[in-house]
Parts: structure tokens; sequence; C-alpha cells
């Protein structure tokens, strides 16, 4: 019998023990996630096996105090599917990596169970929410209502008037996935106040109640 096609991983993080521990998550895990490369800077994820893996797992701290924000940036502009594993557990970095496009944001004391996890779903073009990522994400806002970013908003009315979320990313200058990214994380926004918005209709609905958008601007 055939099998399936192995998954694949890029590992990018500047401590040694980190890279062999995350490699023996994923090589041994269910299912099991190849690791294509790894290395300690950026660069072994667009070059060599690295340049095709089905997600980058990053560190944002490479050999210093700077978050790797430009570099998580090109990557998801490039279309890449971005895990990013991170020591620090900290709301605000995390919104910023969302709102780049990273699939997800894990800390390093989250464990094999949720980067696996992350890893796998990151592999499909969707959005992971480990624990940490759902207290980031409920923020400060009301109970009735999601706190969205500008961003994430803008995203929302523009699918709203288009009829795909190509024309969307032309219009916003962001790629499709990214697109969906943003799409995929206001509805975990509304999942976590018990407002769920699985499909656009609902997710016009919930827009249209909040005053996001009016019916007459549709």
């Amino acid at each position: 019998m055939a099998q399936a096609t192995e998954l694949s991983a890029v590992i990018v993080d500047d401590h040694p023990a980190v890279r062999a521990g995350v490699s023996q998550w994923l090589v041994t895990g269910t299912p099991p996630i190849q690791v294509a490369a790894s290395g300690d800077d950026v660069r072994v994820a667009w070059a060599g096996a690295g340049a095709t893996a089905d997600v980058v797992i990053l560190d944002l701290h490479l050999g210093g105090p700077t978050p790797a924000m430009g570099e998580l940036h090109r990557l998801v502009q490039a279309g890449r599917r971005v895990v990013v594993y991170s020591m620090r557990a900290d709301d605000e970095i995390a919104l910023q990596c969302l709102e780049l496009g990273a699939l997800s944001y894990l800390t390093k004391a989250e464990g094999a169970e949720h980067l696996l996890e992350a890893s796998v779903t990151a592999a499909s073009g969707r959005a992971y929410t480990p624990p940490s990522l759902a207290g980031a994400l409920a923020g400060d806002r009301s109970a009735t209502r999601p706190a969205l970013s500008a961003r994430e908003t803008e995203v929302l009315v523009e699918w709203f008037q288009s009829e795909s979320k190509d024309f969307v990313g032309q219009r916003l200058g962001i790629s499709p996935r990214t697109v969906n990214t943003h799409l995929e994380h206001i509805r975990i926004k509304y999942a976590m106040i018990g407002r769920e918005a699985p499909t656009k209709a609902a997710l016009l609905a919930r827009a249209i109640q909040d005053g996001l958008v009016q019916v007459d601007d549709l």
C-alpha cells in the first residue's frame, strides 16, 4: 500500500539543543514530520531542502534581543507557512506575529504536543491556537464583541465587498494565504466569546451586529 506523502519542516533556532529536541519531537510524532533542514540562520529556510519545506518553525530571537519580525514578514509574503516558537510569553509580540501572517505562536514551555499539532495544522494552511495564544487573542475585549485589529477589520470589510480572497490580497498588497490567516484569527476570536461564525454569511451577520459594516456598504 502506498504511504501518504510525509510532511516536512525546517527549523530555525540559534540553540542546538532546541533544534535537536524539536527535530526529535517532529520525526517521532503522529503523524511524523520530516526535518528537511535546520540551522541558526533564517537562510536555511530559503536554500536547499529547507526552501520547499511545508512548514517553517521560527525562533524570533536569533542571536540578539531584537525579534526577527522582518524575516517573518518576508517568509509570509513568499507564501511560507510559519509557526513561531519563542521563549517569550509576550501577548503583544504574539499578536504582532499573527498580524504579519504567522499561523501560530507558541512558547517553548508548551512542549511537543502543541508544537506538533501547530505544525500539522499549519501545513494545511490553517491557524492553530495553543493555550498561551488563546490568552493573547482574548486580550482586553468586551464580553460580547471581539477586539479585532485594524488590519483584521480592513481584511474583513474588503472580503465582504469582494468575490475572492485573491482580489482582497491584490487590493491590500498581501497574499491570499495571509488574507485567509486573518480570517481564521477573526473566527477564533468570535468563537472564544461564544459567537461562532464558521461561514462567510455568519461572519457577515456578526460584523453587521457589531457595526463593523453597514448593509448599504455591501
